[in-house]
């Protein structure tokens, strides 16, 4: 039998305890320190434990309080989801999607959570290439549920993007965003045509409609050629 690797043993260590409610919404979970003493590893093994868990919105980090169980729950978003070929054709661009991967996976448990589903339950990922003027502009990683976009892989992306496609089948009603900069890996560089390592403005998302949790996608465009905006009204 094959032993996890130690970053993997801590991740699921944290997991159980979510799962078991033994650690609840908000409830501050061990450091670095406290879990690199208590499972004998470097401090660096115990930062990629939280910050894969962090990246999957399981939980969230505040600088200087430490790290902390993320709502699970519906949340209200800030941001306005728009559909990203809406916005280049608005800005006279031309559209264009490259389909790297549409296929069903079994859902290891930080993905299950996101989505709301059983761990190693059947659920859809699709990874694609968004692009402006044939240039790329953003890469999106994309976990679906299933049991509310069920024809999702049979879908051409290259004709009507996901978000599209999703706000059909499964209308949106809330959302939940984690907005950061990383520094993007060989691969992403490749997708996006980059050629060193450029800051990237890293996008996670979870998205509802009136019935459940309908994805968890990662959106990841080069610094230099998109923003996010947004207008806010305040109603006294």
């Amino acid at each position: 039998m094959t032993t996890q690797p130690k970053f993997a043993q801590i991740k699921q260590h944290i997991i159980d305890h979510i799962r078991a409610y033994t650690w609840l919404e908000n409830d501050r979970v061990p450091s670095e320190n406290e879990l690199a003493e208590q499972f004998q590893v470097s401090r660096m093994t115990a930062r990629r434990a939280l910050s894969e868990l962090t990246d999957a919105g399981i939980l969230t980090r505040s600088q200087g309080l430490g790290t902390f169980v993320a709502s699970l729950k519906s949340q209200s978003s800030l941001l306005e989801i728009r559909n990203i070929a809406d916005e280049v054709k608005e800005r006279g661009g031309a559209y264009s999607c490259t389909v790297l991967t549409l296929e069903s996976i079994i859902a290891l448990a930080p993905i299950a959570i996101a989505l709301g589903v059983e761990a190693n339950s059947q659920v859809y990922r699709s990874v694609l290439v968004h692009h402006e003027n044939e240039q790329p502009l953003q890469v999106e990683e994309r976990f679906v549920n299933p049991h509310l976009a069920n024809d999702y892989l049979q879908q051409d992306f290259t004709v009507l993007t996901p978000h599209e496609y999703l706000s059909q089948v499964a209308p949106l009603t809330e959302a939940r965003h984690t907005v950061e900069a990383i520094t993007p890996n060989r691969t992403i560089c490749e997708w996006l045509n980059l050629f060193n390592e450029e800051p990237c403005l890293q996008v996670i998302r979870r998205t509802w409609s009136a019935v459940g949790i309908v994805s968890f996608a990662r959106l990841i465009s080069p610094g230099s050629k998109y923003r996010l905006g947004g207008h806010l009204t305040f109603r006294k």
